[in-house]
């Protein structure tokens, strides 16, 4: 199967995509294009697999990724660390040609970031942590750091969990709405003591809130589509011992 990739048009002069699960080598339970050095997946198949995703946006550029922990840390890269020695991060940021930058989400909101003038992209891995943390604007910082403008700064959020599939509990609500009162707008009603919570509008906001150029959000449900995306929360909710990884990459023009 052909792999699938997404486009922003936001992003359209950068080598970009949101990629699936569609593609791939992958067999079984994670069968299809499953980036995750973490499943339960043949090393050898995840292995082949990034290097099909990486080819598919910059063919034979290096692939950029980090271990990621819900964290607002970000790191700037200017050459692509082995897979055993990826830093603890949540967003990546690079000027640098033959770079592909890589985050890894199955069900997390996936954020590319591309100053295509100062020739600066980023990427961020934005779950409900990293996002009320501060990953979004500590990429932003990282990209002004090396030369870009938050105003030229195009944004593009990929495929997430959507709200009709993101089940919370008061204590989350809590925890948002404290933080800020007009958070309680990204929650909807959901049964006795839960909340439907859209984390793509949430981290929208926070990219409009921090002076972001231009912002698309493609509006693609991981949980609800299991042919196109590998979702941690349905694999959960079906009780899979495993579960992959998609990949959205960017890079910088050439």
């Amino acid at each position: 199967m052909t792999i699938e990739r997404l486009g922003a048009e936001a992003l359209e002069r950068v080598p970009h995509g949101f990629l699936g699960r569609r593609g791939g080598v992958s067999q079984g339970i994670t069968a299809g294009l499953n980036v995750g050095l973490g499943s339960a997946d043949d090393p050898e198949a995840v292995r082949a697999n990034r290097r099909l995703a990486a080819d598919a946006i910059s063919p034979g550029a290096a692939l950029v990724t980090v271990h990621q922990i819900h964290s607002p840390e970000v790191r700037f890269a200017t050459e692509a660390w082995p897979d055993h020695a990826r830093p603890q991060a949540d967003g990546i940021v690079t000027d640098r040609p033959g770079l592909v930058l890589g985050i890894l989400t199955a069900d997390c909101a996936p954020v590319l970031f591309a100053d295509a003038e100062a020739g600066v992209v980023g990427a961020a891995h934005a779950g409900w942590k990293g996002a009320f943390g501060g990953v979004v604007e500590a990429t932003v910082a990282e990209m002004e750091r090396h030369g870009a403008k938050r105003s030229r700064i195009a944004a593009a959020v990929g495929p997430c969990i959507a709200r009709r599939s993101y089940e919370v509990d008061d204590d989350f609500l809590r925890r948002f709405v404290e933080a800020e009162p007009e958070n309680e707008r990204f929650f909807g009603l959901g049964r006795d003591g839960h909340h439907q919570f859209d984390l793509e509008g949430f981290v929208v906001a926070r990219l409009a809130a921090a002076g972001i150029g231009r912002v698309e959000a493609l509006g693609e449900d991981t949980y609800s589509q299991p042919d196109r995306f590998y979702s941690y929360r349905r694999s959960t909710h079906r009780s899979e011992p495993t579960y992959g990884r998609q990949i959205s990459l960017i890079a910088v023009p050439a």
